[in-house]
């Protein structure tokens, strides 16, 4: 069984197909709060920008993704396999950060590393690379850590085992802005590898960097999706400024609220 498990994962890997793949998921906490019939698909090696302002479902659809709670209806997969269903295999092959970081304070960050090198088999080697691209001491106390050293050890965490796919919920959150200029870079260059990316950020020059496609998201509902290969081909539409997916982004939510 194991065997035809991994088999299926390397045969999709190997695709150029979607990696993930959400059909119609909705999960409704009522008073209108929560996702409703949203679908998208991320191809291998593609930068999935996910964005919207707080509440408006991010993190409830990426917790799906994860098998953190179970949808009302549709359906999630990544490497073919159901997320709800399959969520141990599935995490084997994530690397994921959230919105709002959780870590064992009495630990140092060093110590914290180790631990879970040891619960995934792995070794360090892949942790201290990235410390050492981040600029991280990890040998002090996680509870002595300021916002955006946290924030930093959470991007350890994420890309320590080398994942296949990542989940990024807000990963610069607290970063200054030289290292959110290197985590940019770093994303690049992961793309370059043939890593497959879901990124959430609030911070528009930084999608627009990074990202392949993006998804806007209003009230649980995707209103539309851009390439951002195809953004300069918008005008007149849109006036394209270097901050041009901010304006798309705002053009696309006066029309939704004027409707």
């Amino acid at each position: 069984m194991g065997q035809t498990i991994q088999k299926q994962i390397n045969n999709n890997l190997s695709d150029t197909k979607s990696i993930v793949t959400v059909k119609d998921i909705t999960k409704d906490y009522g008073n209108n709060c929560g996702i409703f019939d949203v679908s998208f698909e991320i191809r291998r090696g593609e930068v999935f920008g996910f964005i919207g302002p707080n509440g408006a479902g991010k993190t409830t659809t990426i917790r799906q993704l994860l098998g953190f709670i179970k949808g009302d209806k549709g359906n999630c997969k990544i490497l073919g396999m159901d997320c709800w269903k399959e969520p141990r295999e599935i995490q084997k092959h994530l690397g994921y950060i959230a919105g709002e970081t959780a870590m064992p304070e009495g630990m140092t960050g060093q110590e914290l590393f180790n631990f879970i090198a040891k619960l995934r088999g792995i070794k360090t080697q892949r942790a201290n690379e990235v410390c050492e691209y981040f600029d991280i001491n990890p040998k002090g106390k996680i509870k002595r850590m300021s916002k955006g050293m946290k924030q930093k050890i959470a991007l350890v965490l994420a890309f320590m085992h080398d994942p296949e796919i990542l989940l990024l919920d807000e990963p610069t959150s607290g970063l200054d802005p030289l290292m959110q200029e290197k985590f940019c870079e770093l994303m690049l260059k992961e793309k370059e590898r043939g890593k497959t990316v879901m990124l959430s950020s609030h911070i528009f020059n930084e999608v627009e960097k990074t990202c392949d496609r993006v998804a806007i998201i209003k009230h649980g509902r995707i209103i539309t999706e851009v390439d951002m290969k195809g953004i300069e081909k918008r005008k007149p539409e849109f006036v394209v400024t270097k901050f041009s997916l901010e304006k798309c982004f705002m053009d696309y939510y006066r029309k939704e609220e004027t409707k």
